[in-house]
């Protein structure tokens, strides 16, 4: 029992967390829908949406309000998370600016700016402690700037990557649950990242009653580009785990395989784009999902589409993956990448590509013959 008797408290702790991230977050969404309301904070239908009623945006604010408020407040002395803090200036600035967008048009140069200056504090602020904590002076290396570098652009195109896939209803809501509960379920062993995880889901799972399957409010640039961020932190904290940990340790490349949907449609989208010699950083409606519902498929079958390749593709392939750790490998420090994990996940982004080609095809065919599907 005395073994024991430490745990239960942590347990309800994170219990007691996950449950309040939730009410928080629906609450601070049922608030914001009232105030897109009374500021006339509404989006219209037009040629390059997919819905046909206007309605309310903004209402990822009460995703950010919940994320706020779960990983700075102290509960018992305790914070959620070490990379809590240190996550949240960013959050504001990129939730700050997606607020500022919502209410009045940005342009795309002040945006990415703004997301690339917020995303270099983690690093810089690392590199900083580092050095004051060992009483060093000397400048990063070349090495470690491109690095940062590189790093930090990945983020950015996540946060605009899941902006672009945030266009009907509930899809951008759904994958984020999945890919947070998914990478929450290979960290069991690390309660440390298990716990933020969870509070993350239930933060989007607060706000995805009031966007799914009807949409009351839009999630708006506020909450996207929120939840781009903290999935490519959750996906860089995969990666260096899953590089360092050791025997019992999720396999480094889990949150890019399971952010393989999102990240297929968006990049095989503005690909297809540039090589037309389109303004890739324009509006369109040409991402795979948009082009579905433009056949006749409701945004409902759009989702479980999208949630059927999680759950019957990607699920099987980290479970096989993450399923039997080899007794004694210990991989020490650095990234290091197994080969059935690069074959893995070279193999599946393959057949991703190959399902959106496919699914591409078979949108363009069927708009072009006038067809319709019954929804």
């Amino acid at each position: 029992m005395s073994d024991a008797s430490p745990i239960l408290p942590s347990a309800l702790l994170s219990f007691g967390l996950i449950g309040a991230s939730f009410a928080i977050s629906a609450a601070a969404t049922w608030i914001a829908l009232h105030y897109a309301r009374r500021r006339d904070l509404i989006d219209l239908p037009g040629r390059r949406r997919s819905h046909v009623v206007p309605t309310p945006r903004g209402g990822g604010i009460g995703i950010v309000v919940a994320v706020l408020i779960c990983f700075c407040l102290p509960w018992r002395g305790w914070y959620l998370s070490t990379y809590g803090l240190l996550t949240m200036l960013p959050v504001l600035m990129i939730a700050g600016v997606g607020w500022i967008d919502d209410h009045r048009s940005l342009s795309a140069k002040v945006r990415i700016v703004v997301q690339y200056i917020a995303v270099l504090i983690i690093p810089t602020v690392i590199t900083v402690l580092i050095a004051a904590e060992h009483e060093a002076s000397s400048l990063p290396s070349w090495t470690d700037i491109l690095l940062v570098l590189t790093i930090a652009t990945a983020v950015v195109w996540s946060i605009n990557l899941h902006n672009f896939m945030d266009g009907i209803n509930g899809l951008l809501a759904c994958q984020a649950i999945f890919v947070f509960v998914a990478l929450a379920t290979l960290c069991s062993l690390q309660p440390e990242f298990r716990t933020p995880l969870l509070v993350l889901a239930a933060t989007v799972l607060g706000f995805l009653p009031f966007n799914f399957p009807r949409a009351r409010i839009f999630m708006g640039d506020v909450g996207s580009g929120v939840l781009g961020f903290l999935i490519a932190v959750a996906v860089l904290i995969a990666v260096s785990e899953g590089a360092n940990y050791g025997p019992m340790r999720p396999v480094a490349l889990s949150g890019i395989i399971a952010c393989s949907a999102f990240v297929t449609d968006a990049t095989c989208t503005l690909a297809s784009r540039m090589l037309r010699g389109r303004r890739w950083y324009s509006a369109h409606r040409e991402h795979l999902y948009q082009w579905m519902v433009r056949a006749g498929l409701s945004h409902a079958r759009v989702v479980a589409c999208y949630m059927a390749w999680n759950l019957c593709i990607v699920a099987p392939v980290l479970w096989l993956l993450n399923r039997v750790p080899e007794p004694g490998l210990d991989h020490g420090t650095g990234i290091f990448l197994e080969r059935n994990e690069l074959i893995a996940c070279a193999v599946l982004y393959a057949a991703a590509v190959a399902l959106w080609l496919a699914g591409k095809h078979w949108c363009l065919q069927h708009v072009k013959n006038g067809g319709k599907l019954k929804v």
